[in-house]
């Protein structure tokens, strides 16, 4: 985390079709805004979203303590399932493998928070692949966030080539 910011933001989309994730993530002291932005989303939940401490197995949450938020109410029994199962342990392990990378210091386990926005399709159909994604994602989210990514030339060089998964008005195939 750079000295001028109170916390870091990032973001990643890793996969494709249903079983996608796409992850953003806020890290940032438990005695700052993060911190403030935390506990409030904690004690504040909503019809169809309630956020939880994302745990490696049961009575083991994963540090730093992280907030998983779903963008999604749960639709059905299996999206339910598909949020609380995979994907948070898909968070969770990303996490962890943050800290062991180095991503975020370990002496930041204990003293900082993290909140992780996590959007799972409704009509996810395939766990291993949205445990494997949601991994994948919040791992690079924070490696984004911590290394202040994007840049903003990439930003300013993609502006004329707008799209994403659900819209192209380009109307191009994209991968």
């Amino acid at each position: 985390m750079t000295s001028s910011a109170p916390y870091q933001v990032g973001e990643s989309f890793v996969g494709d079709g249903v079983n996608a994730a796409h992850i953003n993530t806020v890290l940032g002291d438990r005695t700052g805004p993060a911190g403030t932005a935390w506990a409030t989303a904690l004690g504040s939940p909503s019809a169809g979203h309630v956020p939880f401490v994302a745990v490696l197995r049961p009575s083991l949450p994963v540090k730093p303590l992280t907030l998983f938020v779903s963008k999604a109410a749960p639709a059905t029994d299996e999206h339910g399932t598909h949020i609380w199962g995979p994907a948070q342990a898909g968070v969770a392990g990303g996490v962890a493998d943050a800290v062991a990378e180095g991503v975020i210091p370990a002496e930041h386990t204990d003293s900082h928070v993290l909140l992780a926005a996590v959007w799972v399709n409704p009509g996810a159909d395939d766990a291993e692949a949205v445990y494997r994604n949601n991994r994948e994602a919040t791992r690079n989210a924070l490696r984004n966030g911590a290394a202040g990514l994007p840049g903003l030339d990439a930003v300013l060089d993609a502006r004329d080539d707008v799209w994403n998964p659900f819209y192209d008005p380009s109307g191009r195939p994209r991968p």
